[in-house]
């Protein structure tokens, strides 16, 4: 048997060239499954991060503070400075029932040098006071021991709670600090718990640089009276906080005659609005993500849909010579269809693989103390819904080539060839 030589090299060119058409063809929907599967990841990471940020503080907290105020009333000259006292939380739990704890905060003097000391290390924490019903709203990360009770806001005890850059500074042979005492200024506190919060959703500075005594000790140790700096509060669950924060103005200042219309004078930050400005940013990225994760996609299978346009341009004898020998149009329909999926899905299968793989190595790297600090990776069910994707728009795909196959007569076939 002769072999035409010539015939044997525009075979192999044929097969070559499909090969290459293929590969490229598969590599746009690889390259948009990889390319939705990471920004998914990615942006599920983002977000983790961004919450970390806020971990453990309470999405509808309301802030009140007193400042120079900007309005004169009843009597008194604008310009004037004023201060809260213990009694203002009370005021607030009767008369905005909507509530569900309020917690005075008290600083240590400005301009103070507090320092820190246990045997030869010290360091210099920002000192504040509240209660037990702060843990509320910032919630504690306790390492060690327990946080502040009842118990000793009503007898005074000395004793604090340390922040975790404190305890590594004071304490840097490790161990449970539980009992010890450390000295601040001239004098001596037991050590009963150790916060390890790191969120960056702070009240006057970050958790871990700050040392926490009973508020009632505070107001004693430093001369403060019956003064608060601060109150913080949340409301019941349900309970929409900007609806309140006039009336929370409003109760504070009318006892110490300050105008309730002073914005400045009497400042209220609601929380719930920043919260709300990141969800709505998420909703914004999300949207984005599935926008050019699908847009990329789409691409891809139009890819598809042309390369198999070009296969049955070729393939136009050997689709005739079927119609001839009794296939149906159902078969040719689903050879094509088949073919065309089979690319699709396993091109979309190894994009998703390499995504999840580059999440992994990412998510690997971005670690704290041997703890992960985010995860970036997608969730098992939006992988199958990548996958369920890819092989519809495989089946789109298809439907123009198979159209052009099925309508293939065996006499135009002959004539073709």
């Amino acid at each position: 048997m002769r072999i035409d030589i010539d015939s044997y090299r525009e075979i192999l060119d044929t097969l070559t060239r499909n090969k290459a058409r293929s590969f490229l063809t598969g590599f746009g929907v690889f390259w948009g499954v990889f390319m939705l599967v990471a920004l998914i990841g990615g942006g599920q990471g983002l977000k983790e991060m961004l919450e970390k940020n806020f971990e453990g503080f309470a999405q509808n907290t309301v802030i009140v503070w007193g400042q120079q105020t900007s309005k004169a009333y009843k009597g008194f000259r604008k310009g004037r400075w004023w201060s809260m006292d213990y009694k203002d939380i009370e005021r607030l739990k009767q008369r905005v029932p909507e509530l569900d704890v309020a917690a005075p905060v008290l600083f240590a003097p400005w301009g103070k040098s507090n320092t820190a000391y246990y045997g030869d290390q010290k360091t210099n924490p920002r000192i504040q006071g509240t209660s037990p019903d702060y843990a509320k709203v910032v919630a504690p990360k306790l390492y060690y021991g327990r946080y502040i009770n009842e118990m000793d806001m009503k007898e005074h005890r000395k004793v604090c709670v340390i922040g975790k850059k404190i305890y590594k500074e004071l304490f840097k042979e490790g161990g449970d600090p539980c009992g010890k005492s450390i000295r601040i200024d001239s004098t001596y506190y037991e050590v009963i718990g150790v916060d390890y919060a790191s969120t960056n959703m702070n009240i006057n500075g970050r958790g871990e640089e700050k040392v926490t005594l009973p508020v009632t000790l505070m107001q004693q140790t430093y001369n403060r009276g019956n003064q608060v700096d601060m109150i913080v509060a949340t409301g019941r669950q349900g309970v929409v906080m900007s609806k309140l924060t006039d009336r929370i103005r409003e109760t504070v200042t009318m006892a110490h005659f300050v105008d309730p219309t002073d914005e400045q004078g009497a400042m209220v930050f609601n929380t719930e609005v920043l919260f709300q400005m990141l969800d709505n940013l998420f909703r914004g990225v999300n949207f984005l993500i599935w926008l050019v994760g699908l847009g990329t996609l789409l691409a891809g299978a139009i890819g598809v849909s042309n390369i198999m346009m070009v296969t049955v341009r070729e393939r136009t004898t050997e689709i005739g010579i079927r119609r001839a020998i009794g296939a149906t149009p159902k078969m040719i329909l689903s050879q094509i269809i088949s073919e065309s999926i089979v690319l699709t899905l396993v091109a979309g299968m190894s994009g998703i693989l390499f995504g999840v793989l580059i999440l992994q190595m990412l998510e690997m790297g971005n670690t704290e103390d041997g703890i992960v600090a985010a995860h970036f990776q997608v969730g098992f069910w939006t992988a199958i819904f990548a996958a369920l994707v890819v092989s519809a728009m495989g089946v789109l795909a298809g439907l123009a080539p198979a159209a052009r196959a099925m309508s293939i007569k065996p006499v135009d076939a002959m004539r073709d060839e």
